[in-house]
């Protein structure tokens, strides 16, 4: 006895849509996705961010005259500037959603989730809501970081590979 007969016999009436029926007609409206050009706007985002990056580490090398490993950590720190502040304006959100994953460059990408949630949970005070939530994905990026070296500090120890430093 089918789902349909039964709900008949049980006194219920209407058409009732099956799960199947359903993702059928779900995805028969469900929007087209180029992933060519998908692919391409990420492409152009993703390497623009990093074109940008590349310029303000040779401006702090041409400017302070530093070495590229002494101008790594204050480009680090301007991206994040330059991240924070066009998510606060809302410009970052609409470039992703233009280019979806291009935008997810590790720096940009996580100052802008971070931004993200703070912003979103301001109403809720400084602890329980800008600090609890912004953490929140916060504790996951860290989490997966810290167990990630620690797998290739393994294998570095396994293989006998010696750092570079």
């Amino acid at each position: 006895m089918s789902a349909n007969t039964k709900s008949k016999e049980a006194g219920f009436r209407g058409d009732s849509l099956g799960q199947k029926d359903y993702k059928k007609i779900a995805k028969k409206h469900e929007p087209s996705r180029n992933i060519f050009k998908n692919c391409i706007r990420a492409f152009i985002v993703g390497g623009l961010i990093c074109v940008i990056g590349q310029g303000v580490q040779q401006a702090f090398m041409a400017i302070f005259k530093m070495t590229s490993i002494e101008a790594s950590s204050p480009t680090v720190a301007v991206m994040i500037i330059i991240s924070v502040v066009l998510t606060c304006l809302g410009v970052y959100d609409k470039i992703a959603q233009w280019a979806g994953g291009g935008t997810s460059v590790p720096v940009t990408g996580f100052a802008n989730s971070m931004c993200s949630a703070a912003l979103e949970h301001r109403a809720e005070g400084l602890v329980l809501g800008v600090g609890s939530n912004m953490f929140k994905l916060a504790g996951s990026v860290i989490v997966f970081g810290v167990v990630a070296a620690f797998f290739v500090g393994i294998i570095y120890a396994i293989f006998d590979i010696q750092g570079g430093h």
